[in-house]
């Protein structure tokens, strides 16, 4: 198994180079950064383009063996610059990333297709994928809405990015998942939660600080790994004020190992960091 990687918001609260540290104590292989505030005001850590900052966290990766998964996250709203997200790309193809994640935030449909086929034209630029995250709150809802407005923008690097709690919230399910063509589906986010949702006025708050670990509530996960294909990036997002953040990452990536492994039918599962898949590739070349 190539690896596991987790979110950013699991442990919002730690610096980039600090996540990278604690991630790769507990056991995870890749990171997500959140390079560009979620929302207006919300916590982001920008880094400026060949910047010293962005020099030492690149250095803290390479030190800890550990790669840049996803950069986040951009709102398309109707006000969105897209020209003005170069510099933010740039940062996250200087640290390695695969992809920005994005969300659909306008009311107007060509507007947004045309935004979002531009954005993964400039990300192609720097070697980068774009990530569609649904969710339930938001104009792009669900996971029939996202394929929708990627297959209408027409961009090979547009793909989705399937976060289990809100695939579930907002109605899909693995067999939705299971019909989809292979290459519309990037990544995916595990976590857990109870079967029944909560009112419509908690959705918003379960999804920022109510997760639970897989196999620690009800969703139908095991349906959703089944649907899912091989190749597909594997992260996790939980967040929680339970726990301290080191805690919280040592117990999210050994909960999360010890479920994937019952999912796999008790087949022996091994986490690799990307030095030593590199180093096994070339051992067998």
């Amino acid at each position: 198994m190539s690896g596991l990687g987790v979110a950013h918001l699991t442990a919002l609260e730690l610096a980039p180079a600090v996540l990278v540290r604690e991630a790769a104590r507990a056991g995870f292989s890749s990171v997500g950064l959140r390079l560009h505030p979620a929302m207006a005001g919300g916590i982001a850590y920008p880094l400026v383009p060949g910047s010293q900052a962005l020099r030492q966290l690149k250095s803290t990766l390479d030190a800890e063996g550990m790669v840049v998964n996803e950069i986040e996250f951009v709102e398309l709203t109707p006000q969105v610059d897209v020209a003005g997200l170069a510099s933010l790309l740039e940062s996250g193809a200087q640290l390695g990333a695969r992809c920005l994640t994005v969300s659909g935030d306008d009311p107007e449909p060509s507007r947004l297709t045309d935004n979002f086929a531009a954005v993964c034209q400039l990300a192609a630029g720097y070697g980068l994928r774009i990530d569609l995250e649904f969710m339930r709150w938001r104009h792009i809802a669900n996971l029939q809405q996202a394929v929708a407005l990627i297959a209408a923008a027409g961009q090979v690097n547009g793909g989705v990015l399937l976060d289990a709690l809100h695939l579930f919230r907002s109605g899909g399910d693995a067999t939705a998942v299971a019909r989809l063509d292979r290459r519309y589906i990037h990544g995916v986010q595990w976590c857990d939660a109870p079967a029944l949702a909560p009112a419509e006025e908690g959705i918003i708050r379960e999804a920022r600080e109510g997760r639970l670990p897989p196999g620690q509530g009800q969703l139908p996960l095991a349906d959703l790994f089944d649907a899912l294909p091989p190749q597909v990036h594997w992260s996790v997002e939980i967040p929680s004020a339970a726990t301290g953040a080191p805690e919280r990452l040592a117990q999210a990536f050994a909960i999360t190992r010890s479920w994937l492994t019952s999912a796999l039918r008790g087949a022996p599962i091994t986490f690799l960091h990307p030095a030593q898949t590199s180093a096994s590739a070339a051992a067998s070349s």
